[in-house]
């Protein structure tokens, strides 16, 4: 049912930020989905890493061409199509809840390890580009009334985060935003080499804030504790990966939770940004539960019937948080970033 007001701009204006994590990426599928059925919301700026950068550009796209309705067939459209690229059932054991790749798969990922994408991939082939320039259309989105976006890299040469707005908005800048240098060459774009935008942000937090957003939820797919210490060669070096991925994210979180609460606790608020600060509601909808006990390698997973069940998953969790959380956008916090990303005993 959607929420009944009376246009959409009387609704609530809700900055998306939206993390990355591969096939993952199809949770946060399933969240946009269940949020835009329900029709409480409007999303005018949304901050998107690797897959949380896909979602973000599929969904401002469609909102562009259709509103609600639009974006929701525009990001059914891309998962699709990204989950029928690659014959992927003769490289996949297990079930659709929990898939895992083939040996032969395996091994062949084995040799990212020893040889480097321009050795495997001299021809620079990657399967998204031709998803991308299908599914979206990225001279609408370089469209003043498009939704406000920031899409994040990380440039190969300095490791400095590089956030691409919408006039900047390119096939290049979105593979950018997805390019993991084991599997894929670096994206140039005038003449300057990107990787993923995870080494730098997952996603980047304060151009939302700065754009004018009062509320903002993050939808997060990384784990918020692994739990057992990783022992073996192979896990040890997912965990590393993984921290690193949402290290950049884990400090910015809890920097603007604490400059929030400092805004909060002054007597005055002289700047835009401090008065932005003062106003900012935060809000979380974290896959934890439903994906911490998926392996790394699931990430690689782009199988359609596995991207549903994740969309499904994704669907319901959100259900679940609007009925608990819903009513507090536009009034109150519903998570409190600080308490849940800083470290025991406040920030280094």
């Amino acid at each position: 049912m959607v929420w009944p007001f009376s246009s959409p701009a009387s609704r609530p204006a809700v900055g998306l930020a939206l993390q990355g994590g591969g096939a993952h990426g199809a949770y946060t599928w399933g969240v946009l989905d269940a949020l835009l059925e329900a029709g409480r919301f409007r999303f005018d700026a949304i901050s998107g890493t690797s897959a949380g950068a896909m979602n973000a550009l599929a969904l401002a796209d469609g909102w562009m061409r259709g509103g609600a309705e639009g974006a929701r067939e525009a990001l059914a459209a891309f998962w699709r199509a990204v989950g029928t690229q690659l014959p992927f059932e003769q490289w996949l054991v297990g079930t659709t809840e929990s898939p895992g790749l083939a040996p032969g798969l395996r091994a062949l990922m084995h040799w990212t390890r020893l040889f480097s994408p321009y050795q495997l991939n001299p021809l620079g082939l990657n399967p998204l580009r031709d998803v991308l320039a299908a599914q979206i259309d990225f001279e609408r989105l370089r469209r003043r009334a498009a939704p406000r976006l920031f899409i994040a890299a990380t440039h190969a040469g300095t490791g400095r985060l590089r956030l691409f707005a919408n006039e900047e908005l390119s096939v290049n800048a979105a593979l950018a935003s997805a390019c993991l240098p084991t599997l894929h060459q670096a994206v140039m774009i005038d003449g300057e080499p990107y990787w993923d935008g995870g080494y730098s942000a997952n996603p980047a937090l304060f151009p939302l804030l700065r754009s004018g957003t009062a509320d903002l939820l993050v939808v997060a797919l990384s784990p918020l504790d692994h739990g057992s210490v990783p022992v073996t060669a192979e896990d040890i070096r997912t965990r590393a990966l993984e921290f690193s991925f949402n290290a950049g994210f884990l400090r910015e979180a809890t920097l603007l939770a604490e400059a929030s609460a400092e805004a909060r606790r002054s007597r005055f608020a002289f700047g835009r940004l401090e008065r932005r600060l003062r106003a900012l509601r935060t809000h979380l909808i974290d896959a934890h539960d439903d994906l911490g006990a998926l392996s790394s390698e699931t990430k690689l997973i782009a199988h359609l019937p596995f991207l549903e069940r994740l969309r499904d998953l994704g669907r319901a969790r959100a259900q679940r948080w609007l009925a608990e959380h819903g009513a507090k956008v536009g009034h109150a916090c519903s998570v409190d970033l600080a308490a849940r990303f800083a470290p025991p005993g406040g920030a280094a």
